[in-house]
């Protein structure tokens, strides 16, 4: 029996020991990843090491401050206990280096776990849950030196293609059209005189930082309501800053601030303009046709579009942005009523020409009914270099990825030969697998800057 104890026992303490081993190596494994993750703040471009630096000078000077006022209470003070204390607190039983290595490595633990406090304490109501500080802001500063990036269109496709941009840079401008007329959009401009707000509006939401519950309610169609029934409510939220303002651009900066966007929305022109278009339908004479909605109700072919009035200028802030761009992208949109539009105001597409940016020009997936009817890919770039004339874009993007249920009144726009002859073109899978109509924002924007930075390597700003 007592053999048989004693070895129970041994097994027991191997057991012990073992099991104290195993949690020794997780403990240190445990801590050199985290020390590894935390090492993560002295990556450059964060901005953070600076600081870093001047805190541990400001703390370098306030140690040697203390260490005169203590030399010279050590020097001055009467013989008795203090000098005893003072001696035993400052160590001098030991070598000076050592003295050094002992307090200086005891400040700087305690100012990094100082610091490292307090940024958690202080950004901690503005990180995402579940998300490192640490990557918050590296994802922060990433996006802050991107590329500024200039888009050109309206409608759903330029809010598609912005939802997947602002993953990329937080540098970028979104140019739309104010040449709305329909629904809600349309009657506010009839009604209140104020310019259309419905593009911009849904270009500011596709920006904002939270898409979640302030954007969808920003995105907010009322249903009923004696005078309320399709509005939106970021419509009417528009309209209201507008007056408070004083003035429409004012309005959607706000808007930008409310919603913490990161960017910029800026409507081409501040003038009220209407799209005119001549159509030709079966009998082979020419319809003129006035507003956007009627263009697109109007059974024919589109011959010729123009804005009136003609010589609209252009918003100047929208001119500098073009011109000060790293990369101008013209679409998704719709071809006559949301990307001519901004095209045809006086000087855009001249700056758009004179830019030194890298300009691509994004081809819509499928036909619109009542616009694109039967258009391929070349079709669309054959019709905006009718209106404003050759030489706008270096390349073509198009989808070559052409699965999915469209519809009855819509088909794919493919790229055929005669297009790569013509310019040069990229063609990708760009589809939105749940609606093939759109642009996956994911894909397309992945796209667009992969291409961008082929042709001019990451920018150091």
């Amino acid at each position: 029996m007592k053999t048989l104890r004693h070895v129970d026992s041994s097994v027991e303490s191997c057991y012990d020991f073992s099991y104290m081993k195993a949690n020794w190596r997780t403990f240190f494994i445990n801590l050199w990843k985290k020390l590894q993750r935390e090492s993560h703040w002295f990556r450059p471009g964060l901005g953070y090491k600076r600081w870093l630096i001047l805190v541990f000078l400001g703390t370098t000077f306030l140690g040697l401050g203390m260490a005169l006022i203590i030399l010279d209470a050590y020097r001055t003070a009467p013989d008795s206990w203090f000098l005893p204390a003072l001696a035993y607190l400052s160590l001098r039983f030991l070598d000076r280096p050592i003295r050094v290595i002992i307090f200086g490595g005891f400040g700087v633990i305690m100012v990094l776990i100082g610091i490292w406090g307090s940024n958690r304490s202080l950004l901690k109501p503005f990180v995402p849950p579940g998300t490192p500080v640490i990557d918050a802001i590296d994802t922060y500063r990433r996006r802050e030196r991107g590329p500024r990036v200039v888009v050109l269109g309206g409608g759903h496709g330029l809010a598609s293609l912005l939802r997947g941009l602002k993953a990329h840079t937080h540098n970028i401008t979104a140019i739309v059209t104010v040449a709305d007329d329909g629904g809600s959009s349309g009657e506010l401009r009839r009604n209140v005189g104020i310019l259309p707000p419905g593009d911009i509006r849904s270009c500011l939401a596709a920006l904002s930082n939270n898409e979640d519950l302030l954007s969808q309610m920003f995105q907010y169609r009322f249903s009923t309501g004696g005078g309320l029934e399709g509005h939106s409510l970021g419509n009417l939220f528009i309209t209201a800053l507008s007056e408070i303002t004083g003035s429409f651009e004012s309005a959607v900066a706000e808007s930008g601030r409310v919603l913490a966007v990161f960017g910029q929305v800026l409507p081409s022109t501040l003038t009220d303009v209407q799209l005119l278009a001549d159509l030709e339908n079966g009998d082979g004479k020419i319809h003129h046709v006035s507003g956007e909605t009627q263009i697109r109700d109007t059974n024919g072919y589109i011959k010729r579009l123009w804005l009136d009035p003609a010589n609209t200028p252009a918003f100047p802030p929208a001119i500098s942005a073009v011109l000060n761009a790293d990369l101008i992208i013209i679409g998704p949109g719709s071809l006559y009523t949301s990307l001519l539009p901004n095209l045809l105001v006086r000087d855009l597409a001249d700056a758009v020409r004179a830019s030194k940016a890298i300009k691509f020009f994004v081809c819509n997936v499928a036909t619109e009914k009542g616009e694109t009817d039967r258009f391929n890919c070349l079709d669309h770039v054959q019709t905006i270099e009718k209106h404003i004339g050759t030489g706008l874009f270096d390349m073509v993007i198009s989808n070559n990825h052409f699965e999915g249920d469209l519809g009855p009144n819509a088909e794919w726009v493919e790229a055929d030969m005669a297009l790569y002859k013509h310019v040069t073109v990229y063609s990708a899978n760009l589809v939105d697998q749940e609606h093939p109509w759109r642009h996956d924002s994911k894909r397309l924007a992945k796209t667009v800057m992969d291409l961008f930075y082929e042709r001019t390597g990451p920018l150091i700003r």
